[in-house]
């Protein structure tokens, strides 16, 4: 983690959820999908216990910058082979990032490599402080698709 992170985790039977808000991009992904879980307007905002464990999996998988994710608090072999078997899709959102969905390895400039094993965001207008990743930088600079 890195220093002054700030990490909120909140669980429910069977997993915990984490939220790291520094990475969100708020594409709202995680309200539209399950609006009974997340409730931007509230503290806590995150109601965990209001959706089922395979439901916030599927919809944490999808968080285009990775500021959800999951720990299963009980072995869920059927989820974590379920989230294994996900392929490839690439996705250009209107006036936004290039979304990846799925398993990749992506090799960076100074050579290492991150795995990503969900819906990735990628920046493509060029004003993300977080590159080669999405950080709502787009909407600070009004890009729009030519």
């Amino acid at each position: 983690m890195a220093e002054g992170e700030i990490v909120k985790e909140y669980g429910r039977e069977g997993l915990a959820v984490i939220w790291k808000p520094k990475k969100c991009i708020h594409s709202e992904v995680c309200v539209k999908t399950l609006p009974e879980v997340y409730k931007p307007d509230k503290k806590p905002w995150i109601h965990a216990g209001n959706a089922s464990v395979e439901s916030l999996v599927e919809q944490i998988d999808r968080c285009p910058s990775g500021a959800l994710s999951y720990r299963l608090t009980k072995q869920d072999k059927e989820l974590k082979s379920k989230n294994k078997s996900m392929s490839q899709k690439v996705e250009v959102t209107p006036n936004g990032p290039l979304m990846v969905h799925g398993e990749i390895e992506i090799k960076m400039v100074d050579g290492s490599t991150e795995t990503k094993k969900r819906t990735t965001a990628f920046c493509r207008c060029g004003a993300s402080d977080n590159k080669p990743f999405c950080d709502g930088g787009h909407r600070k600079i009004e890009f729009e698709d030519s």
